[in-house]
């Protein structure tokens, strides 16, 4: 079993799309088209797509606290930069303190 850090990390697709609303104005529907109950509708792009967001982690921790099945249509992302090891730490330490490196721009 994944942990809620791990399904936090799935990449799930976004879908967005413009419609008319019934008053004639356009709006946006954003959703995760894999995650069940993860739609949202207004008419700025950018505030419904972080409401979305919102509503991913609180409907996955939902889904966890329940033991409801999560979709993983993808493994969970991984950070980009690796974790550096002690050595390549001490390394780093030797080059600032010897001047070969500088922290200052």
């Amino acid at each position: 079993m994944m942990s809620l850090e791990e399904y936090l990390a799935i990449p799930y697709i976004l879908a967005v799309e413009s419609f008319e609303g019934p008053d004639g104005d356009w709006l946006r529907r954003a959703s995760f088209p894999e995650l069940p109950g993860c739609l949202v509708e207004g008419y700025s792009a950018v505030e419904i797509i972080e409401k979305l967001d919102e509503l991913r982690v609180r409907r996955i921790i939902e889904m966890v606290d329940k033991g409801e099945e999560i979709p993983v249509p993808r493994p969970p992302l991984k950070s980009a930069i690796p974790a550096l090891n002690k050595e390549q730490l001490e390394f780093a330490r030797w080059l600032v303190s010897h001047g070969r490196l500088s922290d200052q721009s």
